[in-house]
């Protein structure tokens, strides 16, 4: 009988699935341009830029996004019942309380970020502190300790290497392509050059289906893990009824951290059939229902 411990448990398994599918996409990509141009050297320079590029956003990753959203640190006097929540949870959850920040928006939401538990924020709007209840809240706050505690800050850095990765090695490929017309005319080069084309085009887009996919599946386990935190999930349900209500976007919303967020910032309604392949979130109304039918 499925439970929420078996939900996190399979989503957990579905997440390093597609972390082991991403791996063989990028294993193939390299090798494959590595052996169209008969040079491994190539290969190493894409991955050191994509990683100094993407260790830096993850050491840095909290103060940009809560500068680009002009948040403000959030004190025990002025928001004593979001700090006491924060703090009680932690204590529940065995973490370090993490800084807390708060962004004027009416818009519902929040995000957790972070290099690690140590230097962790969650970061919460006016809006959802105005329309939720205390059992909503402490949802809320779970679900992004769980994000904290699952380490998927940690996994999203990973994931933007690789993803970084193969954009690289693609648009490499393209451009280089746009000034040497050479294989074309050796033997067998021209069908070599289609199959470099074709991967070196698609590959970037399966690589962003994957990488959504597994930020949709964090979600999924956050909400599982927060669930069994509070042993409440009809708190965390209801808060993202209310928030998906609201359908509202953040005035400073952007697609570079969208996928932070609990819920859509940009205020779009949940779709469905090939538009949710694209999606950084599942649709509220698949998370509500996951959410509850471990009640029944």
């Amino acid at each position: 009988m499925s439970n929420l411990y078996t939900h996190q448990a399979q989503n957990s398994f579905k997440t390093w699935a597609l972390m082991t599918l991403f791996f063989a996409l990028i294993i193939m990509l390299g090798w494959f341009f590595s052996y169209f141009y008969n040079d491994v050297s190539l290969l190493f320079i894409a991955v050191v830029i994509a990683i100094f590029m993407n260790i830096f956003s993850y050491w840095f990753s909290d103060k940009i996004v809560l500068k680009l959203h002009r948040a403000k640190p959030a004190t025990r006097e002025e928001y004593f019942d979001l700090w006491n929540a924060v703090e009680n949870l932690s204590i529940s959850a065995g973490l370090p309380m993490p800084r807390l920040y708060v962004i004027e928006d009416n818009a519902p939401n929040a995000f957790a970020t972070g290099r690690n538990k140590e230097h962790a924020v969650i970061c919460v709007t006016t809006g959802l502190l105005n329309i939720l209840d205390k059992n909503e809240l402490e949802g809320v706050i779970s679900h992004e300790l769980s994000h904290i505690g699952n380490r998927d800050m940690l996994l999203s850095t990973v994931i933007v290497v690789m993803a970084g990765f193969v954009a690289l090695l693609s648009d490499f490929f393209l451009r280089s392509q746009m000034w040497n017309n050479s294989r074309r005319n050796q033997s067998g080069g021209a069908p070599l050059l289609v199959i470099g084309l074709v991967l070196a085009i698609l590959t970037p887009l399966a690589a962003t289906l994957i990488q959504l996919a597994i930020s949709r599946k964090r979600e999924f386990l956050a909400d599982a893990t927060g669930a069994l935190l509070t042993r409440y999930p009809e708190g965390l349900a209801n808060a993202l009824r209310k928030i998906s209500a609201a359908s509202m976007s953040l005035e400073r919303a952007n697609n570079a951290t969208a996928h932070l967020f609990i819920s859509n910032p940009f205020g779009s309604k949940s779709r469905s059939g090939f538009h949710k392949l694209f999606m950084t979130h599942p649709p509220i109304e698949d998370r509500i229902r996951a959410l509850t039918s471990q009640t029944k």
